[in-house]
């Protein structure tokens, strides 16, 4: 299997899991350090403070980088380092950081990918409302532009927000991710400005190649029956088409919609905001994990899915990761093929793919995880789907969330006591796929 000489292999992070120095050179607190302060929020009471010291290791990571013969490198820069307030003034030094390490990803003949939005929100936009405020959206779109102003003239391709999904269902509906609230509607509200929020950065920046990355899913049914069909479009609406709908095709899709209305009417959707989330894009980035099997029943506790609380989801008997997801690369072909046959055409990249696991250097399992994925990009090749790239997650053992450090999903093994870095099998593995073009 190959994939040929222009395919883009890459591997992936974000600022808040990695770069630490938190409180360094004029950044100030994001949604995400204040949700680590509070109690009880993430495991063993861990915080991205230190991380993996990135911004001070940053030339040892491009080396490693280079080691491994990566085509591109996805980040995310902090928008609480580069302008902390979330508005106003900007922080020269935030900005010079993300300058040099651009510089050195040129130098080591590496394509820098940053992505805009990777989940820390300046703390003083959450004290104003948050992403559900529409002003929150308006302020992205400048952040956007000036950080383009900065980095522009050496970087071409851009993400806007990575999977707002996320941050809207799991920081505003269920309340696991930062900023922790629970509020069905006020997350609803939050996905749409996100959205609008990308729509308003991808026009800010002329000239570049833009392109917004969501995590999807393939969802099936548990049944046949009336019942959980149903269950299956509830959560395939909200997962996958409440996102690709809008940025695709302009429109929100009308059985969502319908959906929601118990919890929230659309009104805060304005005139001209669909026309602007599906401002052109470039590319769609596609972050892919696990499938998802579900049937009629009863959530538990607060849900993601908010209109969807007679949905329960079921066990499909596949092997899991060691933070509990099931195992199918089969899904990421079915979904795949389902973006190429459903939407217009558009140049897809895998932009998350990996696994955690318990281990430490000898990861057998990740390799088997990434080989058959990596298999399934292959098939969709093969079958038409005009995939243009691979990104793996993740380069580093990082902070994962508000699970802390207890999952490792990294390429490369971190001693968060000294630091040290340690490629595990698996960085050998993905060395040798790139040095060939293929499997």
């Amino acid at each position: 299997m190959t994939f040929g000489p222009g395919f883009l292999w890459g591997a992936a992070t974000s600022s808040y899991q990695i770069e630490g120095a938190a409180s360094l050179d004029g950044r100030l607190p994001s949604i995400w350090d204040t949700f680590c302060a509070a109690p009880g929020k993430v495991d063993g009471g861990d915080t991205g403070a230190v991380a993996a010291d990135h911004y001070h290791r940053y030339p040892e990571d491009v080396a490693l980088m280079r080691s491994l013969g990566l085509g591109a490198y996805r980040f995310s820069i902090a928008w609480p380092r580069v302008q902390p307030l979330g508005s106003g003034a900007v922080e020269q030094r935030g900005l010079d950081f993300y300058r040099r390490l651009v510089d050195t990803l040129l130098d080591n003949g590496i394509q820098p990918w940053p992505t805009l939005y990777h989940w820390d929100l300046p703390q003083p936009l959450e004290d104003l409302g948050g992403w559900p405020e529409r002003d929150t959206a308006l302020r992205f779109a400048e952040y956007a532009e000036l950080v383009h102003d900065a980095l522009g003239d050496r970087v071409t391709h851009w993400t806007t927000l990575n999977e707002p999904w996320c941050s809207a269902f799991l920081g505003y509906a269920t309340g696991r991710h930062a900023p922790g609230r629970q509020d069905p509607a006020a997350s609803i509200r939050a996905a749409h400005h996100l959205l609008l929020g990308h729509g308003l950065a991808a026009r800010a920046m002329p000239g570049a190649s833009v392109g917004i990355t969501l995590n999807l899913t393939h969802v099936t049914a548990g049944s046949g029956s009336a019942e959980d069909l149903d269950a299956a479009r509830r959560i395939d609406g909200l997962q996958n088409r409440l996102f690709l709908d809008p940025v695709l095709l302009a429109e929100y899709p009308s059985d969502v919609v319908a959906d929601l209305a118990p919890v929230t009417a659309f009104d805060f959707v304005q005139e001209d905001d669909l026309k602007n989330i599906a401002a052109p894009l470039d590319f769609l980035g596609v972050n892919y994990y696990s499938p998802m099997l579900v049937g009629h029943g009863s959530a538990s506790g607060p849900s993601a899915y908010v209109g969807s609380e007679h949905v329960s989801h079921l066990d499909g008997g596949r092997a899991r990761t060691s933070i509990g997801w099931e195992i199918d690369a089969r899904g990421l072909l079915d979904l795949l093929l389902r973006l190429d046959r459903d939407y217009p055409a558009i140049p897809l990249y895998v932009t998350e793919n990996g696994a955690a696991f318990d281990d430490e250097i000898h990861d057998a399992e990740r390799i088997a995880y990434l080989d058959g994925h990596v298999r399934a990009c292959a098939d969709a090749m093969a079958r038409g789907v005009r995939l243009k790239g691979y990104f793996a997650w993740s380069l580093l053992d990082n902070f994962e969330w508000s699970y802390g450090y207890a999952q490792r999903f990294g390429l490369v093994h971190v001693d968060y006591q000294t630091q040290e870095r340690t490629l595990k099998d698996s960085a050998h593995w993905y060395a040798a796929l790139i040095r060939r073009g293929g499997l």
